[in-house]
């Protein structure tokens, strides 16, 4: 099976390069949809909540906008994803700070936050550095997820619902052919027919994404 020739999101730089016109209203959407995810879930295992997780998701959204003219859409001139950790990692420490001070009292008292400090220390701390530790794992770990959950979509998009839901549990999850077999009513033959031929096209669209996200 041939991967389609459509592009799952636009080319790296070219994408970047687009966003320095604000009215091109298809490439900002291009960006937004492409990026949401990510953003949405670093904030959330960031310790914000889902409401405190869409406002940094639209905040970052709109520095992005402010600042995309200081970016040089160029390999040399640096990662555009670091650049965007950054603006996102701002994004939830506005977000800590505009939370009432009894809230993150509450919040460092009760242990809930993945993150340890007091009342006094300062926000910056309590949220990871993304120069080499907790915040920079979970925007990896969340980068990696976004790329799975992109290239599911493009192989979804490909296949019938009972052939993808076995995909998706014999390759993602790693359940047992005969337990796929049993849960989506094909012959356990069929499951590892599915996986041959669906497993290149995930593998074609992890590929393409890698090519494509920055």
């Amino acid at each position: 099976m041939e991967p389609e020739a459509d592009e799952l999101i636009p080319t790296r730089w070219t994408l970047i390069s687009r966003l320095k016109d604000w009215d091109d209203q298809e490439s900002w959407k291009d960006f937004f949809d492409t990026y949401w995810k990510l953003i949405y879930g670093v904030a959330r295992k960031s310790g914000l909540s889902p409401q405190e997780a869409q406002d940094v998701v639209q905040e970052t959204v709109v520095s992005v906008c402010k600042k995309i003219n200081d970016f040089k859409a160029d390999p040399a001139g640096g990662s555009f994803k670091s650049w965007l950790l950054y603006l996102t990692r701002w994004r939830i420490i506005d977000q800590v700070r505009k939370r009432p001070k009894e809230a993150v009292e509450n919040l460092d008292s009760s242990g809930s936050s993945p993150y340890q400090g007091t009342a006094t220390t300062c926000l910056e701390e309590r949220i990871p550095d993304p120069a080499g530790n907790a915040l920079d794992t979970i925007w990896d770990n969340e980068w990696e997820r976004n790329l799975i959950s992109m290239a599911l979509e493009k192989v979804e998009r490909r296949t019938n619902a009972r052939h993808y839901q076995v995909f998706l549990l014999h390759v993602i999850k790693q359940c047992a052919p005969e337990q796929v077999a049993r849960v989506t009513g094909v012959q356990p033959d069929q499951v590892y027919l599915i996986k041959h031929r669906l497993l290149p096209l995930f593998q074609a669209a992890i590929r393409e994404l890698e090519g494509k996200m920055i």
